[in-house]
C-alpha cells in the first residue's frame, strides 16, 4: 500500500469520526415513512431546548426504553408542577410514547433542510446506517 493511499484512508477515517458526532442511526421503523431503519439523520448535538417546536424530531433519553429514541414532538406544555414537558410519538406508532419528555432528556434535534418547517424535511443519508446496526447486532 502506498503512503498516498494510506494517508487518504486515515483522512477519511478522521473525517468520519468528526462527522459521526453530528449523526444518528435510526434503529426502528417507528418514524416511517419519514425515517426508515438504517437511515442516518444529521443532528444538532447541542440544541436550544427552548427553541424546540411541535413537529420537531428529537433524540432523547427515554425513561421507558434502554436506548435513545428518535421521535416527533407532538405537544409542548407544562406538567403538574409547572415544568416544561413534551409529548413525543413515532409517526408510525398508534399512540404517544408512554412517558412525557423533559428538556434535560433531550440529547439532540434532527436537522431539517432550511426551507422546511419543523420536522418536515429532515436531512437524511438513506440506509448507510445498516453497517452500524450490523456491527452493534441490532
Amino acid at each position: 500500500m502506498e503512503i498516498k493511499e494510506l494517508t487518504t484512508y486515515i483522512i477519511i477515517i478522521i473525517i468520519g469520526i468528526i462527522v459521526a458526532q453530528h449523526m444518528n442511526v435510526v434503529v426502528s421503523g417507528s418514524m416511517e415513512p419519514v425515517l426508515y431503519r438504517g437511515d442516518i439523520v444529521i443532528i444538532d448535538s447541542n440544541p436550544n431546548v427552548n427553541n424546540i417546536q411541535v413537529g420537531d424530531i428529537v433524540v432523547y433519553k427515554a425513561t421507558w426504553f434502554n436506548q435513545p429514541v428518535i421521535h416527533r414532538v407532538i405537544e409542548i406544555g407544562d406538567d403538574q408542577n409547572g415544568n416544561k414537558a413534551m409529548v413525543t410519538k413515532g409517526d408510525n406508532n398508534p399512540s404517544p410514547d408512554p412517558a412525557i419528555v423533559y428538556p434535560n432528556q433531550i440529547i439532540s434535534k434532527v436537522v431539517n433542510y432550511p426551507w422546511a418547517g419543523p420536522g418536515q424535511a429532515p436531512v437524511i443519508i438513506p440506509k448507510i446506517g445498516y453497517v452500524t446496526l450490523w456491527i452493534r447486532g441490532l
